[in-house]
């Protein structure tokens, strides 16, 4: 089953700080309801799971994403995922992201397009029920992100009272971009609360919820 998604969020930070926040696996992983890094493999790609919490079961899934572009000239980032699920159960697909920032503002504007491709046991829920538990799970991760560049930095330093290191220098890509450039935006990001695990029966009464909520607000607009 072949899902897409997209949204455009925007974030209350600098551009250039934003695009050295998505540069960096340990931003992405740490802002993703129940994912944790397992290894750094190289500057372009990382190991990690996420698990899936239903009522009593947890199914976890590994895998291997893969900083397929990474264009600073353009403020662009494709990513490539591909896991595996005990279970049996697949899942491959892209994510690119793309910034830009507001005229006149300290403001950055995120574009994100996603195309997933999932195989096992959980097609047995639908597409309907897949699309609105993927929308919930974005959301916290797009409120995760913005706790992490909107909240108050403290200094990046690399020893006593020395600066960190100075970011790349504008139109560089691939591998003249900062495998890890916490330094490079000047500050260092605190990390958010995060679960430990994606509760999906908590996600789905919510999508439910809103489904109810929908078509009584069809049906009251009908009479």
């Amino acid at each position: 089953m072949a899902i897409e998604f997209q949204e455009a969020f925007e974030v209350g930070a600098p551009l250039e700080r934003v695009w050295q926040f998505v540069l960096k696996p340990e931003n992405i992983v740490a802002c993703m309801p129940g994912a944790s890094l397992t290894r750094v493999i190289d500057d372009r790609s990382f190991v990690g799971t996420v698990k899936l919490k239903i009522g009593a079961v947890t199914a976890q899934y590994q895998g291997t994403i893969t900083y397929a572009e990474i264009d600073a000239a353009h403020h662009r980032v494709k990513l490539l995922a591909e896991g595996n699920e005990r279970g049996g159960g697949t899942v491959s697909g892209t994510i690119l992201t793309e910034l830009r920032a507001q005229p006149g503002t300290t403001r950055t504007e995120a574009q994100v397009r996603s195309s997933i491709d999932l195989t096992g046991r959980i097609l047995q829920v639908g597409r309907g029920m897949i699309e609105g538990v993927s929308a919930q799970i974005i959301k916290k991760y797009i409120a995760n992100v913005r706790a992490m560049l909107e909240a108050p930095m403290g200094p990046a330093t690399t020893g006593a009272g020395s600066p960190g290191p100075q970011p790349a220098a504008p139109g560089t890509a691939g591998a003249d971009a900062p495998a890890h450039p916490e330094a490079a935006a000047g500050a260092v990001s605190p990390p958010v609360a995060k679960d430990d695990s994606i509760n999906v029966m908590a996600v789905v009464f919510t999508v439910m919820r809103e489904r109810v909520a929908r078509f009584f607000r069809r049906l009251f607009g009908r009479s």
